[in-house]
């Protein structure tokens, strides 16, 4: 936390949060539905303090009550949104359920290595009080309430509504959008209210994602296209910013800058990472700065492999952007100190679809002139491919993850749910750019005591670069 006389949570700035203490802890949801085994889902929290006799252990678990939740992303009571106001405290994760759209809300401000659940907000108020369902990313406001980004409606059908949820009581008070218009389908969501405006993805209607991915459902339109531009005061539906039928646009991020007027979204399918950016006349548009080219491959779904760009990040500073490349196996690390033209300063391959030995032979790749090896670290060969990312506020550490929804993971990487993901650390260099592993960390998810695990998003105690937002 900031060091300051009378401070609310999080950093008065993204170059102060830089300057905050080495994470000592993490948080990650970890999955059992579509294993097999019939637990619940739950929050572990991982030791990733290299000084500690438990370090890459998981120190804690806490089971959710319910089966077959999925849990997936998490999100905060309290951020850096709220640093002036004295009476908000970070204590409270917020961890909405993909599948049975239940939200946890879990203490860790009691005790942080041990988390508790302190409230369900069951399905029914999200369907009754919201029409809808499916609930993806949680945002923490200047207002104290918390915003919740939404996949659909309560039939199962694509919708992009959200939910507000009292930041004290946290009941739910009904749709944060106005005036009647929605988009056909919602997941992600940043906000800039120095530019009054919130930006939201889409992923695809949950009935048809739910079980695994069929490209048919794309040439249908039961996946998403567009950048959805709201009016933040107002919460009205304003502009689509469409990027093809094939894009899939999941993770929006500004610029941490408060000032800054753009930032970046990552198009899973379209292998592709638009700029968006606001027009001199005041309204939104968006340029393809980074292009992933498709694999011709034999032994896969389609004979075109993109890479599935599932994660992408800002550092602190806005100098670099990172993203994952789920299906092709690397993690990538760009300078954009020019925004219009990102440049590839850092690569790693972690695993994927296309290594040595296995059941995909590529045919022709405009980048590698092989196929990349295996990834083995301390003797395990790592299953899956990088998904989530999260970096330590000093820039220096890159966390990875290798699930991406459970019912996906089944589809492309049966291994992964048969052995579970892991969570590995790739050190950064913030002078020239560069990655390289960490051969000296892994935490195993399918060493846990219940059976292999599907581990996800990872977050800090104190607020890292996914979760907070600087007004």
């Amino acid at each position: 936390m900031a060091k300051c006389g009378a401070c609310g949570p999080g950093y008065a700035t993204p170059l102060d949060a830089m300057k905050g203490p080495r994470e000592e802890i993490v948080y990650l949801p970890c999955i059992y539905r579509n294993t097999g085994i019939q637990k619940p889902d739950y929050l572990a929290t991982v030791d990733v303090d290299p000084k500690s006799p438990h370090y890459c252990q998981v120190i804690h678990r806490l089971p959710m009550p319910n089966l077959k939740d999925e849990l997936h992303h998490s999100g905060w009571n309290a951020c850096s949104s709220c640093f002036g106001d004295t009476t908000k405290s970070r204590n409270r994760l917020i961890l909405p359920c993909l599948i049975s759209s239940r939200i946890y809300v879990v203490d860790v401000g009691t005790d942080p290595r041990a988390p508790r659940i302190h409230k369900i907000v069951e399905p029914v108020e999200l369907f009754w009080k919201g029409n809808v369902a499916n609930p993806h990313t949680s945002h923490c406001l200047g207002s104290g309430d918390i915003l919740i980004s939404c996949l659909g409606d309560p039939s199962g059908n694509g919708k992009g509504g959200f939910v507000l949820l009292d930041g004290e009581t946290f009941e739910v008070k009904g749709n944060w959008e106005k005036g009647g218009k929605c988009p056909p389908f919602g997941y992600d969501f940043w906000y800039q209210p120095r530019h009054n405006v919130l930006m939201s993805t889409e992923w695809g209607a949950p009935k048809v994602l739910a079980y695994g991915f069929n490209p048919v459902d794309v040439e249908k339109g039961h996946y998403g296209r567009r950048i959805n531009v709201w009016d933040w005061s107002s919460h009205t539906y304003l502009q689509a910013i469409d990027l093809g039928k094939d894009s899939i646009p999941l993770e929006i991020r500004f610029l941490h800058n408060p000032d800054a007027a753009e930032g970046f979204v990552g198009c899973s399918l379209g292998g592709t990472v638009y700029r968006f950016y606001k027009t001199e006349k005041g309204d939104w548009a968006a340029e393809k700065v980074i292009e992933v080219p498709r694999k011709k491959v034999q032994g896969w779904l389609l004979p075109d492999m993109p890479g599935l760009i599932t994660d992408i990040l800002i550092s602190l500073d806005d100098r670099f952007l990172y993203f994952s490349n789920w299906l092709h196996g690397d993690i990538r690390q760009y300078d954009i100190s020019n925004t219009r033209q990102p440049k590839l300063v850092g690569q790693v391959f972690l695993g994927g679809s296309i290594v040595k030995g296995g059941p995909v032979t590529v045919v022709e790749d405009k980048e590698l002139q092989c196929q990349p090896e295996p990834f083995v670290i301390k003797g395990k060969r790592v299953p899956g491919g990088p998904q989530m990312i999260q970096l330590s506020l000093d820039g220096k550490r890159l966390y990875v993850s290798t699930s991406l929804y459970s019912g996906w993971d089944k589809q492309f990487y049966p291994d992964l749910v048969k052995e579970g993901s892991v969570m590995l650390q790739v050190d950064v260099d913030t002078e020239r750019g560069g990655l390289k592993v960490n051969t000296n960390f892994l935490v195993d998810f399918g060493k846990e005591p219940d059976g292999p695990a599907l581990a996800h998003e990872i977050r800090y105690p104190g607020g890292d670069c996914t979760s907070d937002i600087w007004i």
